[in-house]
């Protein structure tokens, strides 16, 4: 028998059984409907593709996930069932909370986001209801890659002009619309511990739009001021996840899991019973230092055979690529590359072909990391053969500023995308106005992810007046443009 255990905004969650290994599981329902203008079929495309990256990420804090699908207009998603009590529940019933218990839950949600941010998959909607502790204390991470599913590349502005997200673990960049990265996540987790050590989030009211103007222009009330026997580092590190400007928070997830060891219990310390997340320490499924950065981190192509059939084995990347398997065709392309390099040249037509179609994939499959230096290359080539304003050089550019984005790299992505603009804006050189237009968008979207709002609101606003004047003002890009500056000068007045 099924029974509804959760509901939000974006659907349903039921308790289910698989009749075929006889076991309990928990299915989400999806409504694509929740998001104002959604494409249905570019929907369910992301859904699935989210699935797959998802699915990527090996780790005992992350929520299993067993199968993903359609079902009519819903979109569903089976997953392991998790036996215990969501993170609200579990402060609600303990108040106050142990400081020592909001340290040990945010170090295990530190090693989940270090996991998941060197993928790179941004959660944007950590928050205690997507927390699960369990039994044994241990604590699991719901709804990874849901958000980013009913999401773009960047927040989305739903029909009453509110983001997709939940308000009060906003981070300020999350709320303005900008690029969103790895340090939106460490904000959510700084609002979380907030609320952990005093019983309530940092920034409330009685409207979305009255609580994302207090996540960008008041500063939080320090910890120790509402509860004294914080300790003061516990509160400094509270204070730097909750800071405005991306750049002055923890360089990341690794970065604050190692400022908060030295205040995890220590050994010997006995357990209080079940429930208890102090339980899963010494080091609770401690993040691998420098993951993100470690060569022997990042997915491994297949190992290629001794000579390997490089036209069978070009059909049968076709073939994978049609039935939607693309990480085998990245693995298999990844094989097959250096054989066609011997046989070819290293700067053969085929092997460019091979190339530029194993960035593709790569990007297409999540793998924004590996994708970032294939596009390099192959931009610097093409520059150097036809000239650095080439157009397919500027796209192998632009495709690389999108990884810079996607891998929380706004400084990077933005001066990348600068750098392309005047050569999107010349007609005689690009000859693509809604390029040029797309650039001109993702760069206003940066500068609220770095904090520049001022220069953001500009370059939106000039955008606009030139997007209407060509095409119209109906033009989607231009009433998108229009709703988020609206709500924009809306927050800041």
């Amino acid at each position: 028998m099924s029974s509804l255990i959760g509901q939000g905004g974006m659907g349903q969650v039921w308790t289910a059984y698989d009749q075929r290994l006889d076991r309990r599981v928990a299915v989400k329902l999806l409504r694509p409907d929740k998001v104002a203008g959604a494409d249905a079929d570019e929907l369910r495309r992301r859904f699935v593709r989210e699935c797959r990256v998802t699915a990527q990420v090996d780790h005992p804090g992350l929520v299993t996930v067993h199968d993903a699908g359609t079902e009519g207009e819903e979109l569903f998603l089976v997953m392991q069932y998790v036996d215990g009590v969501d993170l609200s529940g579990h402060l609600a019933e303990r108040n106050p909370y142990p400081w020592q218990w909001a340290v040990a839950v945010a170090a295990q949600l530190c090693a989940v986001l270090s996991a998941v941010h060197a993928v790179p998959i941004v959660h944007r909607d950590l928050k205690p209801r997507n927390v699960m502790v369990k039994q044994d204390g241990t604590v699991t991470v719901l709804d990874l890659g849901v958000a980013s599913v009913m999401d773009t590349d960047t927040t989305r502005l739903t029909h009453t002009g509110s983001p997709i997200g939940s308000p009060a673990y906003m981070a300020p960049e999350q709320a303005m619309g900008g690029a969103v990265g790895p340090y939106t996540d460490l904000y959510a987790l700084g609002v979380l511990l907030h609320e952990l050590l005093s019983g309530d989030v940092p920034f409330s009211g009685s409207t979305a739009l009255g609580v994302l103007h207090r996540h960008l222009y008041e500063p939080p009330v320090p910890v120790r001021q509402l509860r004294p026997e914080v300790p003061e580092p516990l509160e400094a590190l509270v204070l730097r996840l909750l800071a405005k400007d991306p750049q002055h928070r923890p360089a990341s997830a690794q970065d604050t899991y190692e400022q908060m060891l030295p205040m995890l219990p220590a050994r010997g310390i006995p357990s209080v019973g079940p429930l208890d997340p102090t339980r899963p320490f010494l080091r609770p499924h401690a993040p691998w230092p420098d993951r993100a950065r470690t060569p022997a981190a990042q997915p491994q192509a297949t190992p290629a055979v001794d000579k390997p059939d490089v036209a069978g084995a070009v059909d049968e990347v076709k073939r994978l690529l049609d039935e939607g398997r693309i990480t085998q065709a990245v693995d298999i392309l990844g094989s097959i590359l250096p054989a066609a390099a011997e046989r070819h040249g290293e700067h053969s037509t085929v092997v460019r072909t091979l190339r530029k179609q194993y960035a593709a994939t790569l990007m297409d499959d999540g793998q924004f990391r590996r994708a970032l230096p294939e596009l390099r290359r192959l931009a610097d080539e093409r520059a150097k053969e036809a000239g650095q304003a080439d157009p397919q050089s500027l796209r192998f550019r632009y495709e690389a500023a999108q990884c810079l984005e996607q891998l929380g790299e706004p400084a990077a992505a933005l001066a990348e995308y600068r750098s392309l603009l005047p050569y999107y804006e010349n007609q005689y050189v690009a000859g693509d106005p809604e390029l040029s237009y797309d650039v001109r968008r993702r760069i206003g979207h940066l500068l609220l992810a770095v904090g520049d709002r001022g220069a953001a609101h500009a370059t939106l606003s000039r955008l606009l007046v030139d997007v209407e004047r060509l095409q119209g003002p109906a033009q989607p890009m231009a009433a998108e443009i229009r709703r988020t500056l609206q709500w924009l000068g809306q927050v800041r007045g």
